[in-house]
């Protein structure tokens, strides 16, 4: 008996490297998430922005702000990390390309840990 596979099956199946769908379901959900925590950053922050320090502090003591900072700067920089490596993957090519991403990885991750600790050393 002939197995015969069509484009939906292979595409059930995850597909050739078995990546892309569960990478293409996570870059929805992260933009869905965006989609309202954008607009909650900007207002929380927009209303912090350009206040002296002690009331910055004081506005970032609540959980409200501290907590829409902080999954702004996570989902947002996942999101980005996701995206950008599609691009590398895309457009560079051989050792460059996984220099590239790892550089990226390695740069995102650096950027999330330091925004979360500041926003956490100005929450607490």
């Amino acid at each position: 008996m002939a197995r015969y596979l069509t484009a939906r099956k292979r595409a059930e199946n995850l597909g050739a490297s078995r990546e892309g769908t569960h990478h293409h379901w996570h870059m929805i959900v992260t933009s869905i998430m965006l989609v309202g925590l954008v607009p909650a950053f900007v207002f929380t922050f927009g209303s912090i922005l350009g206040l002296p320090y002690e009331e910055a502090r004081a506005a970032l003591s609540r959980p409200f702000p501290a907590l829409v900072i902080g999954l702004t700067l996570l989902v947002g920089l996942i999101h980005f990390r996701g995206g950008f490596q599609v691009v590398l993957e895309d457009y560079a090519h051989g050792l460059p390309r996984k220099a590239l991403v790892i550089a990226m990885v390695c740069a995102t991750y650096t950027v999330l840990a330091v925004g979360l600790f500041a926003v956490a050393r100005l929450a607490l």
